[in-house]
């Protein structure tokens, strides 16, 4: 990495963590949509629970699918430049998505979406690893997250409140927008770092992917991050409404809205603090591999409160599932500092690749488990709820047991061993 020194905290903050966080905050609100305007669409395109699971899984179909090809991007070419391109292609999904008026289309124009917004997370760490000391990746990590989480609190109350004024379609023509000024805004204010691009040919640096693939730190860690966040996005940006509906006995939209605000402000302060208390807890000699593990135990637990106790309470579980799921992201820098500097671009996205195909098969699967058993009057069948959600909370536990008794250390350690 390039000795330049870097520029102050402020200059650090306005042009690189806020044009980063904007983006981020983008994505989270067309993550989370889906989960308000679904009445919509099964409205005026008649769409089941299956299609539901599928569209909103095929945001993350091209998101994960492009993810060796952005690694290897954003380690050559930068995040800035990178990040001004999939900002546009965003935009144009978000355009696509608002004129459809079929499944097929609208699942083409939620590929573009999620294609646009595949560096959402990516390119951010990819700067945050160029501007800030490692030591502060984990804290900046979790403050870049924490825009997500705000994000998904626009993608509830907000999002109903608008629908009241525009027609989802408008809101989408609107959202499109909001992504061409991000756009801009990255392409003109975030700096370039000299001295930091991937060297060699791209077919070595596509090789390089494999380093990290075939790596068992990488799979000791994976299983885990991988199960807990297809049960973490899977819910927060579809489930929860659903099932507040259905199993929760929530009926009126409003009131729906107002609880999966709740639990959006509940993420974001998760996210918010998760860097605050890593570094809290390595001060006092606990690491963010057992922080993460630890946290990941209690969100696993949590899981099976939702999907076999739901009577206990219909709202606090749902609140501790957003609080604890924002916990174990601190899985990332840990990852990323497992490896050399230099392949940073390319473990985060590699992580990404892993957990989106994942994501993207996890959801779909999640609607044809709901769709098993006959609607009932006021939607989808509780006990499908119960099968899906349980089945979320077994695979995590396999995580953690995995991730308990593998012994394989960071490519870091060994190389330096």
């Amino acid at each position: 990495m390039s000795a330049e020194p870097r520029p102050a905290l402020a200059t650090l903050i306005w042009r690189v963590f806020i044009p980063f966080a904007l983006a981020y905050f983008l994505s989270y609100i067309f993550r989370g949509v889906n989960a308000v305007i679904f009445p919509y669409l099964e409205r005026d395109i008649g769409i089941t629970a299956a299609d539901l699971g599928l569209l909103t899984s095929a945001f993350f179909l091209f998101f994960a699918g492009c993810q060796p090809i952005l690694g290897v991007m954003l380690d050559r070419f930068g995040p800035r430049r990178v990040q001004t391109v999939l900002m546009a292609t965003a935009a144009v999904g978000s355009v696509l998505f608002a004129l459809s008026g079929t499944l097929g289309e609208l699942i083409l124009a939620r590929i573009l979406i999620g294609l646009g917004f595949a560096g959402g997370l990516m390119a951010a760490i990819k700067a945050i690893t160029l501007w800030y000391p490692p030591e502060r990746w984990g804290l900046v990590t979790g403050f870049h997250m924490t825009a997500g989480g705000v994000g998904a609190i626009a993608a509830t109350l907000p999002v109903e409140w608008s629908l009241s004024v525009v027609s989802w379609q408008g809101l989408f023509f609107w959202l499109a927008g909001a992504c061409v000024a991000v756009s801009a805004i990255v392409f003109t204010t975030v700096p370039e770092r000299a001295g930091t691009a991937a060297q060699g040919s791209y077919a070595s640096q596509f090789r390089a992917i494999g380093t990290v693939l075939g790596d068992g730190f990488f799979w000791r860690v994976q299983p885990l991050l991988t199960f807990q966040q297809v049960a973490y996005i899977a819910c927060m940006t579809l489930w929860i409404g659903p099932w507040l509906r259905d199993v929760g006995g929530v009926a009126d939209k409003a009131a729906r809205a107002d609880l999966q605000l709740a639990a959006a402000v509940s993420m974001t302060v998760g996210f918010a603090l998760s860097g605050v208390i890593a570094a809290g807890l390595r001060r006092v000699g606990i690491g963010d591999f057992a922080s993460g593990s630890i946290a990941s135990l209690l969100f696993a637990l949590t899981c099976g409160w939702i999907a076999f106790l739901p009577a206990l309470h219909p709202v606090l579980p749902w609140i501790l599932f957003a609080f604890l799921g924002a916990y174990p992201i601190q899985f990332m820098p840990l990852m990323t500092r497992a490896f050399p500097a230099e392949l940073a671009g390319r473990v985060s996205t590699s992580c990404n690749l892993v957990v989106f195909v994942v994501i993207f098969a996890g959801q779909w699967a999640i609607g044809h488990v709901v769709d098993l058993w006959p609607r009932t009057a006021q939607g989808y069948a509780p006990d499908g709820y119960r099968w899906a959600f349980g089945a979320l909370f077994i695979l995590q536990l396999f995580g953690l047991l995995w991730l308990t008794f593998s012994r394989a250390r960071p490519l870091t350690e060994r190389a330096a061993a």
